[in-house]
């Protein structure tokens, strides 16, 4: 393999692995912290219904049942949380080695020998591979995407693996979701001014 596609190969890696160690730590931050989040504000809540008889309505109360039921689906995590945070850090330990392969791969000219720096891509990319975990819960897409495109380095990743803001940046179901939103909003303000 020449050296561009060397390059560009192991940027389009590095986006994936990169990508993959936020999923994971994603799915363990949600885990370990969603429950506690949605107890208090459950708890807000109900004691905010206690003084303000606007907040005492079915609809709210059946809204924050089905919101407190969630913390039984992440709890399903629980035993496996360790594994996500140990996953994701070894992944992100695999992103930053890759990272360097991809500058010594830059730093040699056109004719040097890259088979080296290629096997030790390789066994990067088989590693990240092996040690991967399918199973994801549901929204860590779109906290890995923050994660990923406002808090982690990828500047390397750029000059090969241009990133856009709607096609990388914005997971496909957040602007799906975000659409079907405006639609029913602006469906119910139009049914909302039929009646009135």
């Amino acid at each position: 393999m020449n050296r561009e596609l060397l390059l560009k190969d192991v940027a389009e890696s590095g986006y994936n692995i990169g990508y993959a160690a936020k999923k994971h730590l994603a799915t363990y931050d949600i885990v370990e912290k969603a429950p506690g989040w949605i107890s208090v504000i459950s708890f807000a809540f109900g004691i905010l219904a206690l003084g303000f008889p606007a907040l005492d309505n079915r609809v709210l109360a059946a809204f924050l049942l089905i919101v407190s039921y969630a913390v039984f689906y992440f709890n399903s995590y629980q035993d496996g949380r360790l594994e996500y945070a140990r996953v994701g850090s070894r992944l992100t330990t695999l992103f930053t080695i890759l990272r360097s392969v991809y500058y010594q791969i830059q730093s040699r000219g056109e004719a040097d020998n890259l088979d080296d720096l290629q096997t030790r891509y390789r066994e990067l990319l088989d590693e990240s591979q092996r040690i991967g975990i399918s199973k994801q819960i549901f929204l860590s897409d779109w906290y890995a995407h923050y994660k990923f495109f406002w808090q982690a380095e990828r500047s390397w990743l750029q000059e090969k693996r241009p990133f856009t803001f709607w096609r990388d940046k914005i997971p496909l179901s957040a602007t799906v979701t975000g659409i079907v939103l405006l639609v029913a909003l602006v469906a119910g303000a139009v049914a909302w001014g039929l009646r009135s």
